[in-house]
């Protein structure tokens, strides 16, 4: 069936009035529009479902979110595994994602497996936390995390609160697939489905556990900070509002300010546009509270709070924004230096990093002695290291990538960026109380280890051309496998298309120049792009980012002649 049949098929199917079918009506002369939302079915990839809202097999609605639900409730049914464990589920602010949750609550209560269900919007990682807590089956969030305002997504987790991968996603992709968008799926409605106890609506009880973990993980004494510190914080009309303010009122913090215009949940995200914390436009409203209140630290979260940013004060009344690789490497010598000085940090630790990440966090590990292990980029992947690491004998200690994910606590297998931004703020504090800024401790860092430099560029390419001309730049650079960029010759092409060592198959190269400075390239799982990240070590901080530029200016000329 081609596009155009499937888009004649749900015109005939969706019955009168529904809303998916007056919005493909409205599209009948947009040949473009038809196409791109029925050229294909929405991917199930990346632990779940992510893409625009709309009607459309490529597009996020009941339809898509049923058939996923049912397939997954067919998933379990077959393993047998007791349904009382149930399911978690949770949501953001987004257009619908409360109603997503809901149908598929009802999904799972219609097939007999119970549903714990959040009564407003929550953080990822408390989602990870439940089903942990729960010892239940599994967790689903529906969510688009950073993605802007037109998205949707439906995030899977399975037993140890970790998002699905491997033969789990493989089996439930399998038993979506052999379903069709318009079969009627069993459903309980939601007010039977609580009164006969298949939906159960959790209470704060499931916050405040949480908060009591990301408050257990703090390195530092009372004494031994100063919680006077001005911080500024926004949750860009996210889930992130309410924990942090707790936090930061349980843990005595006196000059936490957040953000008014982004307090509060916002689908449109109206004062953000995108609501990506990694971009630094997200913070305009946040640097304008945080010179007012003479803020030394500005912390963003992503509205399921999952990620987070920072941004630091230049010393020069403004601020400057760190990216991943350097937030992560400052949690990093933070929990490993505070741990070292308490005798607390296990003798076998192991720190576990995407492989798009940089180096400058595993010279700090290796410093301390703390072994480092790879994954592929998601924290599915990175997560799913940590029984591995586990059998070898390792006590986990972090993990983190380059996208501002970081996930401190073995609890919780997801980034956890509540807690992420408590450790910050504790940083923050103990600097404050030991005379320096977290700038000054960032270079101190530097000239101890040297100075990394990094570097990004996203190739946005939307529809089905933009799709080829990705899969035409990787074919050629892994065909080519050039041995120079520029004035930098290749020492290593590494190849992950069918896997390396204990890392599986991805559609990644990694390319490492003789004097130890690389560039990795990936098309995004999430969104119509290709990813390319430049990495570089020098003794000095302009040797460095002028490698990253002339290596990057290199592979952009190569890019540039694919079409």
């Amino acid at each position: 069936m081609n596009y155009r049949e499937r888009y004649e098929e749900w015109l005939q199917k969706l019955p009168e009035g529904d809303p998916m079918r007056e919005e493909l009506i409205a599209i009948k002369d947009d040949e473009a529009q038809i196409k791109d939302r029925f050229y294909m079915e929405i991917e199930f990839g990346t632990a779940g479902l992510r893409g625009i809202a709309g009607a459309g097999t490529n597009r996020m609605n009941p339809l898509t979110v049923g058939r996923a639900t049912q397939g997954i409730a067919n998933y379990i049914l077959d393993s047998e595994a007791d349904l009382h464990r149930g399911v978690v589920l949770a949501y953001d602010c987004r257009y619908n994602s409360r109603e997503f949750a809901e149908l598929a609550a009802e999904i799972l209560a219609g097939n007999g497996i119970t549903a714990y269900l959040f009564p407003s919007l929550r953080p990822t990682p408390e989602l990870s936390f439940a089903i942990r807590s729960f010892a239940a089956l599994g967790g689903i969030n529906m969510t688009a995390s950073h993605n802007p305002k037109e998205y949707n997504g439906y995030k899977v987790y399975w037993m140890d609160g970790a998002q699905i991968s491997g033969e789990i996603s493989d089996g439930i992709l399998a038993e979506i697939k052999r379903l069709d968008f318009f079969d009627k799926f069993k459903r309980l409605p939601m007010d039977q489905a609580i009164e006969e106890r298949k939906i159960r609506i959790l209470g704060e009880e499931m916050d405040l556990a949480y908060l009591d973990y990301v408050e257990s993980m703090r390195q530092r004494d009372d004494d031994e900070i100063d919680r006077t510190i001005p911080i500024v914080y926004t949750p860009l009309n996210g889930a992130g509002s309410i924990p942090m303010q707790k936090l930061a009122a349980d843990l005595g913090y006196s000059n936490f300010y957040v953000v008014p215009e982004q307090k509060d949940p916002d689908p449109e995200f109206t004062t953000v546009g995108y609501p990506n914390p990694e971009d630094p436009k997200a913070f305009e409203l946040a640097e304008a509270l945080g010179k007012k209140v003479g803020a030394e630290v500005l912390i963003a979260t992503d509205p399921d709070s999952d990620r987070m940013a920072i941004e630091i004060s230049d010393g020069k009344g403004g601020y400057l924004p760190l990216n991943g690789n350097q937030t992560g490497a400052l949690l990093i010598a933070h929990m490993a230096q505070s741990m070292y000085e308490k005798g607390t940090l296990p003798a076998k630790s192991a720190m576990i990093k995407s492989i798009v990440t940089g180096n400058f966090g595993r010279a700090i590990c290796e410093h301390f002695g703390i072994r480092v292990f790879e994954a592929l980029t998601g924290f599915k992947n990175i997560c799913g290291v940590i029984p591995r690491t586990e059998e070898q004998g390792y006590t986990y200690f972090f993990g983190y990538e380059e996208s501002i994910g970081c996930a401190p606590g073995v609890e919780i297998r997801d980034k956890d960026g509540i807690c992420a931004a408590m450790l910050i703020m504790e940083l923050a504090a103990w600097c404050r109380k030991n005379g320096m800024t977290v700038g000054e401790y960032l270079e101190s860092l530097y000239e101890m280890y040297g100075y990394y430099a990094e570097d990004q560029k996203s190739l946005v390419l939307k529809g089905i051309e933009g799709a080829g001309r990705i899969r035409r730049i990787m074919d050629v650079f892994r065909g080519k496998k050039p041995d120079r960029f520029g004035k930098f010759r290749v020492a290593e092409c590494t190849d992950y298309i069918n896997g390396v060592g204990d890392i599986p198959a991805s559609n990644v190269l990694i390319f490492r120049m003789t004097d130890g400075n690389w560039f990795a390239m990936r098309p995004s799982g999430t969104e119509p792009k290709i990813k390319f990240y430049y990495y570089a070590r020098s003794e000095s901080r302009s040797d460095a980012k002028a490698k990253i530029r002339e290596m990057r200016e290199a592979v952009d000329e190569m890019v540039d002649s694919i079409q």
